[in-house]
């Protein structure tokens, strides 16, 4: 029996592996040639969730063992102890935008882990200006995206773990609306090398998005500018469908350091999306008496026109009877763009 669970183990990480590569490759449409930013549409699911991961540099794919896990990599929902956790994310983005990240989970014992998330990104609301009305028309527009999404994870043996997250996505700018499906599936391993674990993940992997709505049609002749015989003409603006943003990540979290009084967790993520080029995320996170927690790293090495830099953190966590609270915040460098804060709330029950 436990060979046969090896065997299957073995079969599914390399299926995994051998699919996202095959995704990937063929997305990125020869990168080095043909510069795909921007050809992906939910941008938003590439921001990233949670002030601890953010001040790490992103670099979470093998060290998500918390609620996070949701966004990073599901597999590490099924190595939560206790009942669940639940967790609370803001974020003030670029261009007075807002970005906000919610999730909770269960343990249902050998069953497996259950989670449940909900991210949304929303844009100030602005009056609607024409040429014939600059001044506004007396509406208002605004852009949101959300995306809701249920997680399952189990741990197959003591050292290997699976998840899988099945999300909608929808994004809507003022009468028009795209909706999508999406999925995200991840491994987790703890290598035989003492405090080494390794991750890997597919994120975004779904369907295509097509704006579709009112605001769409129209009742002009284009090619007359209604000078011709025909006035008006029931018409509809034609408008592409675009991926989602696909992305290969796999990662390695080695716990440098485990006392009673510090410890030390050194990150690395390796990721391959569809709409650019390959890049690397690292950090280190130092624990003081596992209350005090001191982070930093850097986000997207290697990445073409990257205005993604330097990132710090810190947290604090309280323990009571049967739970603890933590508190992070993280701050994010965006080059020639506004520095982003993240600040994150989370119970484990």
């Amino acid at each position: 029996m436990k060979s046969l669970t090896k065997y299957f183990l073995l079969a599914a990480l390399l299926t995994c592996v051998f699919v996202a590569s095959t995704l990937a490759q063929d997305n990125a449409q020869d990168v080095t040639s043909i510069n795909r930013v921007g050809t992906t549409a939910a941008q938003f699911l590439k921001i990233g969730a949670g002030a601890r991961a953010i001040g790490m540099g992103g670099a979470y794919t093998a060290l998500a063992t918390d609620i996070l896990s949701i966004y990073w990599n599901p597999a590490g929902l099924a190595r939560i102890n206790g009942a669940g956790e639940a967790i609370f994310n803001h974020a003030e983005w670029l261009a007075d935008t807002d970005y906000d990240f919610a999730a909770f989970s269960l343990n249902a014992g050998n069953l497996g882990s259950f989670g449940f998330h909900v991210v949304s990104f929303r844009t100030p609301e602005e009056p609607v200006r024409t040429v014939r009305n600059p001044e506004g028309t007396g509406q208002l527009w605004d852009a949101n995206s959300i995306s809701l999404g249920a997680t399952f994870s189990r741990n197959l043996t003591d050292r290997f773990s699976i998840g899988i997250t099945a999300k909608y996505v929808q994004e809507s700018l003022f009468n028009v609306t795209a909706r999508g499906a999406a999925f995200d599936l991840g491994v987790m391993y703890d290598t035989p090398f003492e405090n080494v674990t390794l991750g890997a993940a597919i994120s975004n992997f779904g369907t295509k998005m097509q704006l579709d709505g009112r605001d769409l049609f129209f009742n002009e002749d284009p090619a007359t500018a209604g000078t011709g015989a025909v006035a008006e003409v029931p018409a509809k603006f034609r408008t592409d469908n675009f991926d989602m943003p696909l992305n290969l990540k796999f990662g390695l979290a080695w716990r440098v350091v485990q006392t009673e009084d510090l410890k030390i967790v050194a990150v690395a993520d390796g990721g391959q999306p569809n709409d650019n080029t390959e890049f690397v995320n690292s950090g280190v996170e130092v624990g003081l008496k596992n209350v005090i927690f001191l982070r930093g790293g850097y986000k997207g090495l290697f990445l073409e026109n990257n205005e993604q830099g330097a990132t710090f953190g810190a947290g604090l966590r309280y323990d009571a009877v049967g739970t603890n609270l933590r508190i992070d915040f993280g701050w994010a460098d965006f080059g020639r763009l506004d520095d982003i804060k993240f600040v994150s709330f989370a119970i484990k029950y």
